[in-house]
């Protein structure tokens, strides 16, 4: 006759691995409509089926009310986003005309016969003209990226022709102030990255610009250098420099380093340089000390992300 105590362990291990498995086949099956509810919620299907007390319930309750939140704030996003892109755009319009109107009669009045004063007058009023046309189309352009209404288009390409078109066209205004800018020849032959040509030369430009303004002796060397998995294009200059304290700073939107008090510029060049290459998935290194010039590094990747 088998012993009670064992007759009763064994129930209570049987009752117990009933327990263990019921536990489990229920757990799974909750996992299982959870990963369902999961799937139809990403597919924009999802409506809360189970209409009960169980916590099931509760918690498709609660995920159908975040995705309505979710559907009602990405609405609102959309909707700000398209009157975003009509304000740009109707500023866009309504400043290009009078800005137009103003450079062509200054540009009318300095072909008259007038006084000295009078020619200095117009001289100045054309200058602060032309400058806030450049101002509103940076500004216009920064909007543009800020908001995704201009997209970036990374393709894979060689570097080293857009380096080179951007160089020519700041070597008149290096020449023009006594100093050199150089291309040296590229390390290695076809050098290849990914990045959209058309911004990637005005993000350069923009580096560029800023070299040549700042530079009163000496002068710019820039190359391209191959990498494993990025492809730098190294603006080095020998100008003011920048202090390590500001270094953090020059990147931001209208930023102004207090070196360069005297000279013109609004602050947005290497703002807009930092947000087009940091849209191509690759970045920028400083490396400066005041007095002793800058060496602006961009890193563009080599293959597409």
């Amino acid at each position: 006759m088998s012993n009670p105590v064992t007759i009763i362990a064994v129930c209570c291990i049987a009752v117990s691995a009933v327990v263990l498995i019921e536990s489990r086949m229920r757990m799974r099956k909750m996992i299982n409509h959870m990963n369902d509810m999961i799937d139809r919620a990403i597919c924009g299907t999802f409506t809360a089926e189970t209409i009960d007390e169980s916590m099931l319930s509760a918690v498709e309750f609660k995920l159908g009310r975040y995705l309505d939140a979710a559907e009602t704030s990405a609405r609102k996003v959309k909707e700000e986003k398209e009157n975003i892109k009509t304000l740009i755009s109707d500023i866009s319009h309504q400043t290009k005309t009078p800005v137009a109107s103003l450079l062509l009669y200054c540009e009318l009045l300095q072909e008259q016969n007038l006084d000295a004063t009078s020619a200095e007058y117009v001289k100045s009023a054309l200058g602060q003209a032309k400058k806030l046309e450049f101002l509103i189309a940076t500004l216009i352009r920064m909007s543009r990226l800020e908001t995704g209404i201009l997209t970036l288009r990374p393709a894979c390409g060689e570097p080293y022709p857009m380096v080179a078109k951007a160089c020519a066209q700041f070597a008149p205004k290096a020449e023009e102030k006594g100093i050199s800018l150089a291309l040296l020849p590229a390390e290695e032959e076809e050098i290849k990255a990914c990045f959209d040509e058309k911004w990637t030369l005005e993000a350069i430009c923009n580096i560029l610009d800023n070299a040549v303004k700042y530079t009163d002796s000496g002068g710019i060397t820039v190359k391209v250098i191959a990498y494993e998995l990025f492809c730098c294009i190294e603006i080095a200059d020998t100008g003011i420099g920048i202090p390590e304290e500001e270094q953090a700073q020059i990147f931001s939107r209208f930023y102004r380093s207090s070196a360069a008090a005297g000279a013109p510029g609004v602050g947005i060049g290497l703002y807009l340089a930092r947000e087009i290459v940091t849209g191509e998935n690759g970045y920028i290194k400083l490396k400066s000390e005041a007095g002793c010039g800058s060496v602006f590094a961009v890193y563009l990747p080599r293959n597409p992300f």
